[in-house]
């Protein structure tokens, strides 16, 4: 019973359409999915991946209109990396980066990887991640419609970082809970800062890594746009979550339980730090109401939600979609 890897991060935005601009024209991600969030049906969530939107390559976003600026700082994901083949595309992102106004540092090695940082419209903090010498979990196939060269283009999640004030908790639910492996570490950014340790998970890789940095000096974070939700971790099927659902109670952590997303089925719980953790199933995927041809195209309900059709569009902005224009 092993998680194979990062298998979606979800993101909160103020503005779904400008939302959509940025990471469809601007990074070249694929909309495989335009429906609600489950738990507030009067806002969009939006699923941004790969060609098909396969588990690991998922950036997703729920829209909250009035959210205030996300206020950065411990208990937080405070970095999603974004894998990319090889160092070339790298340059190519940042003179595309450049090119588009995008704030943005230079190329830097972070955990044995050449890396570039920037940030969306709201702040959102990303990090380019190069494959030049990956080795684990496979990447995904960047859509060939976007308007990026797909040898340059977004092939899933790379490392995910975790900022807490102490880390000996969390790094206890990775390893004795979630069986992550501690795998190395690098230097803290943060002058006096504790090195940053890397964990993976699976087949290892850019893929399957979280990056836990502590400061204690840091006020807890102020969630809003701009932020990050949740992070969600991959397992097989649904007798593997069932069995993940047992082991995370047996190890007393107050949790969810199943939870019926359509696409995946889920389990959620909260580390000792409050970072949301997700559990997801690989399927059963985005095709099973949409076909794979025009994924993204028209606002998507599960079948639960379907009756209430009209009531949910209504509340809705309209959020037109024009993929690979």
């Amino acid at each position: 019973m092993t998680l194979k890897g990062i298998h979606h991060l979800s993101a909160i935005t103020a503005n779904a359409r400008e939302n959509l601009n940025f990471y469809t024209n601007t990074l070249g991600m694929r909309l495989v999915k335009k429906t609600v969030n489950q738990d507030d049906t009067s806002v969009y969530h939006l699923f941004y991946g790969d060609e098909r939107g396969n588990p690991g390559t998922e950036l997703t976003f729920f829209e909250i209109p009035m959210a205030a600026p996300n206020q950065p700082g411990a208990s937080s994901i405070s970095a999603t990396s974004l894998r990319v083949p090889d160092d070339k595309a790298l340059q190519f992102w940042k003179e595309r980066l450049e090119e588009k106004g995008v704030e943005h540092e230079d190329i830097k090695g972070r955990g044995g990887r050449n890396t570039l940082a920037f940030q969306d419209f709201e702040g959102q903090r990303l990090i380019f991640v190069s494959d030049e010498t990956n080795q684990g979990v496979p990447g995904g196939v960047p859509w060939e419609r976007a308007p990026i060269p797909q040898e340059h283009g977004i092939t899933g999640l790379g490392p995910i970082k975790l900022t807490v004030r102490k880390a000996e908790p969390t790094a206890h639910v990775l390893t004795e809970v979630m069986g992550f492996r501690q795998k190395s570490s690098y230097a803290s950014p943060e002058q006096g800062q504790p090195d940053i340790v890397v964990y993976e998970t699976g087949e290892g890789g850019s893929g399957a890594e979280i990056h836990l940095e502590e400061r204690p000096d840091l006020p807890f974070e102020r969630q809003g746009r701009g932020g990050v939700h949740h992070v969600a971790f991959r397992v097989e099927n649904l007798d593997e979550l069932h069995q993940w659902i047992d082991h995370i109670n047996q190890a007393g952590l107050p949790n969810s339980g199943f939870v019926e997303r359509y696409y995946f089925r889920s389990l959620y719980f909260r580390e000792p730090n409050g970072i949301l953790f997700e559990i997801a199933t690989d399927g059963p995927g985005f095709d099973g109401d949409e076909t794979l041809e025009h994924l993204g195209e028209s606002l998507a309900l599960p079948p639960y939600l379907e009756p209430h059709r009209e009531e949910i569009e209504a509340k809705l902005n309209p959020l037109d979609y024009k993929p690979g224009v």
